[in-house]
């Protein structure tokens, strides 16, 4: 195969044209993401019981989820987190089981309890793994809190309507509540008790349906509308009236405010309250393209927004695989450069460039590669290129040299090409073989750290066999036309030859014969 190669006057070129065309159409489609996708194996289940403490809920909630998950096969395990007002379970599928099925058989279990406790709001059973955190943006301006989600909430929306930012989620704040703080002078003076509050509060605020109305053409849906929701809502609520029109409304007798549940969850930047939008993405977006249009409108609303409203990002986890592959291209490139200039300095021109020519297509054929199998540009794969750049070279080198050294014993180009390839051939493949094996380890990797790691070897083999192929297949056709000039006696390729005979007979070789001299000094 390797004399065919060599002597068809256009497979190989073709083949070259073929890897480098595979990898320039397929390399723009590749995502790129911080870490490779695994396979998702996760599956949340959260419970609400307001006012319970954790203690509660490990008894009233925890135990039962767990009760009923027994009945589920396929789980690998299980935790329940008790805290205040909540359950959280997270359970794991056994690696190679039906994730779909996994997830309807947890939510048909957990469905079918009956025993909750009557305030337990209904179990959410949530498919954990479906996105991937991308950038965290930063918030400041207003010093009140309730202002500040306002401004959160906004600028999300704006966010969400700009496109290109598929996903916002606001931390830094609790559930908003409306606090009714009674004056005990005021319900003395007009007569009312906290009961009459309460029951005023739950029937003036409510959102129903209240039947409906079918006539012969058409059906009318009745609803009451009146919960009430901001501060002066509530406050225009009457608590007592009299037949002379008098009212007393719920805000001369108490002191309404908005606050939140919690004041744990307080995020300060810089010293000042913030608020934190969490941007993440699913599995089929490109977290570089989100940045690019995060930073985008980032820099718009600072043309737009009023002063003192800040804006920053703060956690950037894509933004390294941008540097990676800027890593991976110089890398590349230098390689490239010093590769084909120390053959240039002994081999010619022509010579070298065919010889560093394997580097570009074996890139390209291994990227052709990694998007038949669904890899994406992350910091996994970017590490198995930036290996194998060291690696990658050898091949080609070795093979030259002798398809070089067999020229020099008076073969002709196509001899020396054939049978300088298949002499090398076992050798190289050894190398191959010994490469593949050690690194081919880390794809039999199971768990969590196998979903990252296994593609670094998978990536470096993709790779290599591009560069096998180039080397035994490619190369002996291209370096036959470089051999056929005849050697000159002038020129850079001249001079550097003849300066390493001259410190081969005149340095090195007194050196050696010292050393041998004087073996056992």
């Amino acid at each position: 195969m390797i004399r065919f190669f060599a002597g068809h006057p256009t497979i190989a070129n073709l083949l070259m044209v073929g890897f480098l065309l595979a990898g320039l159409v397929v390399a723009p489609s590749l995502l790129r993401e911080t870490f490779p996708r695994a396979a998702q194996n996760e599956v949340e289940i959260t419970v609400p019981y307001p006012g319970a403490r954790p203690e509660d809920v490990e008894t009233s909630i925890c135990e039962r989820i767990e009760n009923a998950l027994d009945a589920v096969t396929g789980i690998d395990r299980q935790s329940c987190e008790a805290r205040e007002g909540l359950a959280r379970s997270v359970v794991r599928m056994r690696e190679g089981e039906d994730y779909q099925a996994f997830v309807a058989e947890v939510k048909s279990e957990i469905d079918a309890i009956t025993d909750l406790p009557a305030r337990a709001e209904t179990a959410r059973v949530r498919a954990l793994g479906q996105t991937d955190f991308v950038a965290s943006v930063a918030v400041t301006g207003p010093e009140r809190r309730t202002d500040l989600k306002d401004l959160a909430e906004e600028t999300r929306t704006r966010m969400l309507a700009w496109g290109g930012i598929p996903k916002v989620d606001i931390r830094g704040f609790s559930t908003r509540e409306l606090h009714i703080g009674l004056r005990l002078e005021a319900l003395q003076q007009f007569g009312v008790s906290v009961d009459d509050v309460a029951r005023l509060v739950q029937s003036g605020s409510v959102d129903l349906p209240a039947g409906d109305i079918a006539t012969s053409t058409e059906t009318l849906l009745i609803r009451i509308a009146e919960e009430r929701r901001t501060v002066d809502d509530l406050a225009s609520l009457v608590v007592r009236s009299s037949s002379a029109g008098g009212q007393v409304q719920l805000d001369d007798i108490a002191t309404i405010t908005e606050r939140f549940a919690s004041e744990d969850d307080v995020i300060t930047f810089d010293g000042r309250p913030a608020a934190v939008l969490d941007i993440s993405k699913t599995r089929a977006e490109d977290a570089l393209t989100i940045v690019d249009e995060l930073k985008a409108f980032i820099e718009a609303e600072r043309q737009r927004g009023p002063p003192g409203v800040v804006m920053e990002i703060t956690t950037d986890a894509a933004s390294i695989v941008r540097d990676r592959l800027t890593l991976v291209v110089v890398n590349g490139l230098q390689g490239l450069a010093l590769v084909f200039l120390v053959l240039w300095l002994f081999f010619g021109f022509r010579f070298s460039f065919w010889v560093a020519m394997g580097l570009p297509v074996s890139f390209m054929g291994g990227v052709a590669l990694m998007g038949l199998v669904g890899y994406s540009l992350n910091l996994m794969t970017t590490l198995g290129l930036l290996i194998v750049i060291g690696l990658l070279m050898d091949d080609a080198i070795v093979i030259a040299e002798n398809i070089a050294r067999r020229r020099e014993k008076g073969l002709s180009p196509m001899d020396a090409a054939v049978e300088g390839a298949i002499q090398v051939f076992p050798n190289v493949l050894a190398s191959f073989g010994t490469t593949a094996m050690i690194f081919g380890s880390l794809a039999f990797l199971e768990g969590d750290i196998g979903a990252v790691l296994r593609v670094v070897p998978v990536v470096m083999l993709f790779v290599l066999a591009v560069s096998l192929v180039e080397a035994f297949l490619i190369l002996p056709h291209h370096l036959i036309h470089s051999l056929e000039a005849p050697p000159t006696s002038r020129g850079v390729t001249a001079r550097v030859e003849a300066g390493v005979v001259w410190a081969r007979e005149r340095v090195v070789g007194p050196l050696v014969d010292l050393a041998i001299r004087w073996r056992y000094v």
